[in-house]
C-alpha cells in the first residue's frame, strides 16, 4: 500500500527545509512527533496495547538520527523500554539529551568483544542482532537523505544477520526513518544490506527512491507527513493513482464514432505461434479502443478470438508494433518497418515491443513507446554501442531507461514489478499496480495491446503535449496490474484473464472517480 503520489530529489528537499529552519520552525521536533505516532500505531496493531513496548533505535550521526532519537524520548515517555544501538561515535545532541531525560539507554555498535562503543557502553554485532529480534519494533535511523553509498562496517553486519535471521518469520516491526538506510536516495538503487521496512515515515514529501526498483521493494508502506515544505511543482518522480489514470483516459463522447475513437493497428505474432496476435488485439479491444485492425499471417486465429478485428492494412492512429514477431520471420519484420515508416512521416503513435525493438530507427519521438523487459533493454542499447548487461539494467532501472530515452527520443516503460516510464522533459512515472502473479507468459502482449488503445483515442493529445505519452503509458501500467487483480485477486491469471478483466477494470477506474 502506497499513500504517496509524488517525490522530490533530496537537494530539493532541502532547500526547501532551509527557509524553515532559519525562521526557527522546528522541523525535527515535529518530524518526531508524526513518527512516534506512527510507531505507537503500529505497536498497538500488532500487540493490543502500547505500555511495556520493546523498541530498539538504530541511530546514525546525522539528523535523520536525531529524528529517531527525539521520536525515542516521546514512545519512552509513554512507557515503552527504549534501547538506542548507535551506529557512529557521535550522535544528534538534542536528540540525546532528550533520550537520556527520558529513560532512554545508549549502547555503541562494534564487531566484537574487543572493540569500544566510543562515548558509549559497547555492544556487539550478535549483542545487538539479539536485541532487535526480542524487540516489538525498530527504529531505522541510520543514513538519512545526505548519504550516499550503502550500510558500511558493523551496522551492515547487523543488519544482514537480522535478515538471515528473521527470514520469512515474523520479527519486529521496523519503521524506516525517512527512508530505509542504504536505498538510493534519488534512484531507487539498492547497495549492500538494506533493513527492508513494514512502514516508512518521510517528511516534508517523499523521496523518489521510495517509489522506484529496487529500493521501492524495501519502503512498506509509505507515509508522508506534511512539514509545510514549498517543494517544486514538477515532482522528480510521480505514481498516478485512480483519479489521475481516470482523467487520463479517452472516454467517447455522445456522436464519437469508430474512428474518432481511434483506430489500433496490430502486428504481432506469427501463423505458427498466433498467441501474441490475439492477446495484443484483445488487449486493445478490451481496453475500449474505436477499431483493431491487424496485419499479419495469424488473421485466421485473431479473428476466431476476437471477430470484431479487420484484418488487413488500413488507417490507424497507432501501432501495437512486435508482440510475437521472429527474428527469423522476415514477411512479418517488413510489416513491422512499413508500419514504422508511418509513425515516422504520417505521425502514427506506436507501440514498439519484444521483436520489433531492433527494428527501431535511430531517433524517434515521444509519441512512439518502448515497452521493453530489462533484458529487451540492454539489447537494445548495446545495439546503440552501450555497454551494458540484463543485471545492470535490473540494479538501476530509471538510469538505464533514461539511457534508453536519451538515445531513441522514444518514451519508455520498462516492465517490472515495478514499473518504470521515462519521457520528455524529464518526466518519470513509477508503477507499483502489478501483483507477482502477473509475470506470465503473453501479459506484455496484453500491455501492449491497452496502450496502443490509449495512444489511438488520444494521439493528437500526444502531439500537442509530449509530456503525456509518458502519463498515458503509466496509466495503462495501473489499468493492466489492476485487471490482473481483478481477474483473480490473490491468485494465479493467465493472460488472457487479464484482458477479459480489462472492461470492468477500466468502468471500476471511471465509477470511482466520477
Amino acid at each position: 500500500m502506497r499513500l504517496v503520489l509524488l517525490s522530490w530529489n533530496a537537494a530539493s528537499v532541502r532547500a526547501a527545509e532551509e527557509p524553515l529552519l532559519d525562521a526557527g520552525v522546528p522541523l525535527m521536533e515535529r518530524a518526531a512527533f508524526a513518527l512516534h505516532v506512527a510507531v505507537v500505531r503500529e505497536v498497538v496493531r500488532r500487540r493490543g496495547r502500547f505500555a511495556g513496548a520493546r523498541v530498539v533505535v538504530l541511530a546514525g550521526a546525522g539528523n535523520n538520527g536525531g529524528d529517531a532519537l527525539h521520536a525515542g524520548a516521546l514512545l519512552a515517555r509513554r512507557g515503552a523500554r527504549v534501547r538506542v544501538v548507535a551506529t557512529a561515535d557521535r550522535l544528534h545532541e538534542g536528540g540525546l539529551a532528550a533520550l537520556r531525560a527520558a529513560g532512554g539507554r545508549v549502547r555503541g555498535l562494534v564487531d566484537d568483544a574487543s572493540g569500544t562503543g566510543g562515548p558509549w557502553p559497547a555492544v556487539t554485532v550478535a549483542g545487538a542482532v539479539d536485541e532487535v529480534l526480542a524487540a516489538d519494533v525498530v527504529l531505522d535511523g541510520v543514513l538519512g537523505i545526505g548519504a550516499r553509498g550503502g550500510l558500511r562496517g558493523p551496522v551492515a553486519s547487523l543488519v544482514e544477520e537480522v535478515r538471515a535471521a528473521t527470514g520469512d518469520v515474523d520479527g519486529p516491526v521496523v519503521v524506516a526513518v525517512d527512508l530505509p538506510s542504504g536505498i538510493g536516495v534519488d534512484d531507487g538503487t539498492r547497495t549492500g544490506a538494506v533493513l527492508d521496512a513494514d512502514v516508512t515515515v518521510t517528511f516534508g514529501g517523499a523521496k523518489p527512491g521510495l517509489l522506484l526498483p529496487p529500493a521501492a521493494a524495501s519502503t512498506g508502506r509509505v507515509e508522508v507527513v506534511d512539514l509545510g515544505l514549498d517543494l517544486p511543482e514538477r515532482p522528480d518522480v510521480a505514481t498516478l493513482h485512480t483519479d489521475d489514470a481516470a482523467a487520463l483516459w479517452p472516454v467517447p463522447v455522445r456522436d464519437a464514432h469508430k474512428y474518432s475513437r481511434g483506430v489500433v493497428g496490430v502486428v504481432a505474432g506469427t501463423r505458427t505461434y498466433p498467441g501474441a496476435a490475439v492477446l495484443a488485439a484483445s488487449g486493445a479491444a478490451l481496453a475500449g479502443v474505436g477499431m483493431v485492425r491487424y496485419v499479419g499471417d495469424a488473421g485466421d486465429a485473431v479473428l476466431a478470438a476476437r471477430p470484431e478485428v479487420v484484418v488487413g492494412p488500413g488507417r490507424v492512429q497507432a501501432w501495437v508494433l512486435g508482440p510475437g514477431v521472429s527474428p527469423d520471420d522476415a514477411a512479418q519484420r517488413r510489416r513491422v518497418q512499413r508500419a514504422l515508416e508511418g509513425v515516422l512521416h504520417r505521425g502514427e503513435a506506436a507501440v514498439v515491443d519484444a521483436g520489433a525493438l531492433d527494428l527501431l530507427p535511430e531517433r524517434v519521438g515521444a509519441h512512439v513507446v518502448l515497452t521493453p523487459h530489462a533484458g529487451e533493454a540492454a539489447r537494445l542499447l548495446a545495439q546503440r554501442g552501450v555497454d551494458v548487461e540484463r543485471a545492470d539494467v535490473e540494479a538501476e532501472p530509471l538510469r538505464w531507461a533514461r539511457e534508453t530515452h536519451d538515445r531513441t527520443g522514444a518514451t519508455v516503460l520498462l516492465k517490472g514489478a515495478t514499473t518504470v516510464v521515462v519521457g520528455s522533459h524529464g518526466v518519470v512515472y513509477a508503477q507499483s499496480d502489478a501483483p507477482p502473479w502477473l509475470a506470465t507468459a503473453g501479459a506484455g502482449d496484453v500491455l501492449a495491446g491497452l496502450l496502443g488503445a490509449l495512444l489511438a483515442g488520444r494521439v493528437e493529445d500526444v502531439h500537442a503535449d509530449a509530456t503525456l505519452a509518458p502519463a498515458l503509458a503509466a496509466t495503462a501500467a495501473l489499468v493492466h496490474g489492476r485487471a490482473a487483480d481483478r481477474a483473480n485477486p490473490g491468485g494465479p491469471v493467465t493472460a488472457l484473464a487479464v484482458a477479459h478483466a480489462l472492461p470492468a477494470t477500466v468502468a471500476d477506474l471511471l465509477g470511482r472517480a466520477a
